[in-house]
């Protein structure tokens, strides 16, 4: 089974920290990162895109998606 991730924050280091966390952890990218202005906070937002396999488990919604 293919889990599909979406991670977001601040355009900063923290978010590429999140995302090397990730990556460490067997997830891979899917697609492009995205950007976006927040007008509120008044700073760039970044999304990044990640899947996993999960082989032999099958899906729970219930089931935070770190778990797998």
């Amino acid at each position: 089974m293919l889990i599909y991730r979406f991670l977001t924050g601040e355009d900063d280091s923290s978010f590429c920290h999140k995302v090397t966390k990730a990556l460490s952890e067997g997830w891979q990218l899917y697609g492009s990162p995205t950007y976006a202005y927040d007008a509120v906070s008044k700073k760039m937002k970044a999304g990044q895109a990640v899947t996993r396999n999960a082989k032999d488990q099958p899906y729970d919604p219930d089931r935070k998606l770190v778990d797998y």
